[in-house]
């Protein structure tokens, strides 16, 4: 895996989607659009406990030799100390030294077992979290969080006890979880955990272009950095713009995207068995990779029931 850098300057951070945002995804996003070298941090999806252990696949995932061109930063998920202390052995075994953990996940199967954003609705829970987060000083630590479950000043709740820890930054979706990724977002809340926060504060929530990022940037100039997921599946060129400060026209966002998908596709291919499997992954990245091409064109990729239709549908574009 590539060493990530200092943290000078404004931050640029890939976030975690789960299903779509795995090692084959980070690899060929960053030897397309550029990766660390360029100030861009990826983020995997939540590393979880399934069945006493740290699941096997996002193990998988974080020790793939995929991961060796961009800057990789695990992100793990639980609702206890004892699994929070599991993943975070099983993570530094591998190597890593820089974690996240998951105080953000909406989705209510996660919430309800107390974990994601429904530590927010348990602060002892998090208070024994802490602890653990406390007794890995060689560890870096970051927080993902939502402002709370329906309150969107719950996070106050947390203030103080997070800003005793020692943390690389804190990343905010300023959401409560039962928005979802839907309504507003609550940028007065922003505001105050800014203020509240000591750690270094990285917005999360529609970023969709070089132009957001600009105006969050300038906005809220005391902000570290900023965290794009669904803009930037569906714009992979939304990092690599900003930086340049130059816009890309369609020709090339198509360009770069039917690459994109190329690497990704040649990739499962090789790892993946039969149409069903293969088809099964790919398709539903078209639902953001084809943000930047006709519906109709993307809807006969959908409706594809073979590689070989699949592959026929594609080279149309």
């Amino acid at each position: 895996m590539e060493i990530c850098g200092n943290d000078t300057g404004f931050k640029l951070m890939a976030a975690p989607l789960q299903g779509f945002t795995e090692a084959p995804f980070r690899h060929f996003h960053a030897e397309i659009y550029g990766s660390h070298s360029d100030g861009i941090t990826y983020y995997s999806p939540f590393v979880r406990i399934e069945k006493g252990e740290a699941r096997k696949r996002d193990i998988r995932d974080i020790s793939s030799k995929l991961n060796e061109n961009h800057c990789l930063v695990p992100q793990v998920i639980a609702g206890a100390e004892d699994e929070f202390r599991m993943l975070v052995e099983n993570v530094a075994a591998l190597g890593f030294d820089r974690m996240d953990l998951n105080m953000g996940c909406p989705f209510v199967p996660q919430v309800r077992k107390g974990r994601g954003a429904g530590l927010l609705g348990n602060p002892g829970r998090f208070a024994e979290i802490a602890d653990v987060i406390r007794s890995f000083p060689e560890i870096s630590f970051s927080i993902k969080m939502r402002l709370g479950i329906e309150r969107p000043d719950q996070w106050k709740d947390f203030c103080d006890l997070i800003n005793t820890l020692h943390l690389r930054c804190v990343i905010l979706h300023p959401r409560t979880a039962v928005q979802q990724y839907k309504g507003e977002l609550h940028m007065d809340q922003l505001k105050c955990f800014c203020e509240e926060i000591h750690h270094p504060v990285v917005f999360n929530g529609e970023i969709s272009s070089p132009d957001d990022i600009k105006r969050i940037h300038e906005g809220f100039p005391c902000l570290h950095g900023v965290m794009a997921g669904r803009g930037l599946l569906r714009r992979p060129s939304l990092f690599a713009e900003y930086i340049s400060g130059i816009c890309w026209d369609e020709d090339l966002m198509r360009e770069k995207v039917i690459d994109l998908h190329r690497g990704i596709f040649n990739y499962y291919s090789s790892v993946l068995c039969g149409d069903t499997q293969l088809l099964l992954k790919m398709k539903p990245l078209w639902e953001y990779l084809g943000s930047c091409f006709p519906k109709k064109q993307v809807k006969q990729i959908v409706k594809s029931h073979t590689i070989s239709s699949y592959i026929a549908s594609v080279e149309k574009l």
